[in-house]
């Protein structure tokens, strides 16, 4: 399953307001770590599908977020729950710690 596209314009609605847990990985073309995690967030967003939405924004293309949230190394990932940061992870890791921290949100 492909990842969800985050935007500035759908983030709100799709990230702050959405039901469920949302993992936001965010990243851009040149980044090679970022290219490292694409898999291990492709993957999850298959295993976690209806349970947490997890997707992907571009920095260059969407700025806006990048510096609302204080961006500044990439790859980042946020996890969120009920429009609030719950956990943060910079750089590129392996899919266990994503697991682990997806988890401990999801209970």
């Amino acid at each position: 399953m492909k990842p969800f596209t985050f935007t500035d314009d759908n983030f709100d609605a799709e990230a702050i307001k959405s039901d469920i847990p949302v993992v936001v990985d965010f990243w851009a073309t040149w980044c090679g770590p970022c290219r490292t995690i694409a898999p291990i967030i492709e993957e999850l967003s298959g295993q976690y599908e209806g349970k947490v939405k997890i997707g992907k924004l571009d920095v260059d293309e969407n700025q806006q977020v990048a510096i609302k949230y204080g961006v500044r190394s990439i790859p980042t990932v946020l996890i969120m729950k009920g429009g609030e940061i719950k956990d943060t992870i910079i750089g590129a890791v392996p899919k266990s710690t994503f697991v682990e921290k997806i988890d401990k949100v999801l209970n």
